[in-house]
């Protein structure tokens, strides 16, 4: 550990000499991608630096302390005792907090994302919970100061959602969102449900992390694209001309439709923006069986028994069965106020990490 740490702090040095360099100043990519560096390592060099301070101050306190006790000098003794206790208590949390610092880091966590929804299974009463479910992650995006704007709406007559693609843009977008990917069940008593039985419906979430232009290749011949009217509950809501756009990507079978703009050329580009996402998605350095994996544990098939997370009504309770936590906030917590899980699947995380880090 300290071995890495020695090397983080060294190269960090050695980016803030080259950073003064007015050759390197002067090469604007250059000075980008260095400046991009050394932001990367400055929270753990400069935790480190600490580190190093505090073993120095303890060395310091215990060599006064046993000054103290050889001259006799029992009340400075204690003293200094006392500091060096308290200075061995700030050492380990910063050993701590340095050991969560040098966990690998998700490249994705300060994306943008795209958050995809779909009703699951329970019919009209699954599309509700999914307008739910929409309204819940744009209350929770304006919270976090994230911009939501919508890819794709598929909705019901009675104004639930069939399916649902937004961008979410702002930095940590994907960190904030990215444990929300899986099927989530709602039991509750539906509007429709004369006898007041409790129905259980689901509905499925994919968080995609925002793909770069050149990370993603896609060519001409792998794609058809399709120019068809939007379509909608009629009247107003439907385009007099054909403005809206599928993608059909043939080497992996991802469809991408694209109807919310009126424009067909800006439907265009953000069908081929989701269509990248999910392709970096499905690439992003996973075999075959792992992406498949993977796909399932996050989405499954969106039937009643492959959940992450539970939505009680009548008990006000909401539970997340990844980490076995139930909060009786669910009034709350649909509408918006979700931090409590989110913080908590982080945290979890970075425990299963550390312990992993710790076996190895």
């Amino acid at each position: 550990m300290f071995k890495r740490l020695e090397e983080i702090l060294s190269r960090y040095d050695a980016l803030s000499e080259k950073l003064s360099d007015p050759a390197v100043v002067a090469d604007m990519d250059a000075f980008k991608a260095l400046s991009k560096e050394q932001a990367d390592l400055r929270e753990t060099a400069e935790k480190y630096r600490e580190y190093r301070a505090g073993e120095k101050e303890l060395e310091e306190d215990l060599s006064q302390a046993e000054s103290a006790e050889k001259e006799g000098d029992k009340e400075m003794a204690a003293l200094f005792s006392e500091e060096a206790a308290a200075c061995r208590k700030r050492l380990d949390a910063v050993r701590e907090e340095l050991k969560i610092l040098l966990l690998p880091k998700d490249k994705n966590d300060e994306r943008s994302c795209y958050l995809e929804l779909r009703a699951g299974a329970g019919g009209e009463e699954a599309a509700l919970f999914a307008a739910e479910l929409s309204r819940m992650y744009q209350n929770y995006c304006a919270d976090h100061r994230l911009k939501v704007e919508t890819e794709e709406l598929s909705a019901t007559e009675l104004g639930g959602v069939k399916e649902a693609v937004y961008h979410v843009t702002g930095k940590g977008a994907y960190r904030l969102l990215k444990y929300e990917s899986g099927v989530h069940r709602v039991q509750r008593v539906p509007e429709t449900e004369t006898q007041g039985r409790i129905h259980t419906s689901t509905a499925t979430v994919a968080v995609l992390p925002e793909a770069e232009e050149v990370e993603v290749e896609i060519n001409d011949k792998d794609i058809r694209i399709d120019i068809f009217h939007s379509g909608g509950a009629g009247g107003q809501n439907v385009n007099k001309v054909a403005s809206a756009v599928r993608i059909t990507h043939f080497p992996t079978g991802i469809v991408v439709t694209c109807q919310d703009e009126r424009s067909q050329l800006k439907n265009k580009e953000r069908a081929f923006k989701v269509l990248r996402s999910r392709l970096y998605d499905y690439y992003n350095g996973r075999s075959e069986k792992e992406r498949t994996e993977n796909r399932r544990s996050l989405v499954g098939t969106g039937d009643r028994s492959e959940r992450i997370r539970t939505y009680n009504f009548p008990q006000n309770r909401v539970t997340d069965h990844r980490i076995g936590l139930s909060l009786y906030s669910l009034d709350s917590f649909i509408m918006g106020k979700i931090d409590p899980i989110v913080e908590a699947l982080a945290m979890a995380d970075r425990e299963a990490q550390l312990a992993g880090a710790e076996e190895e």
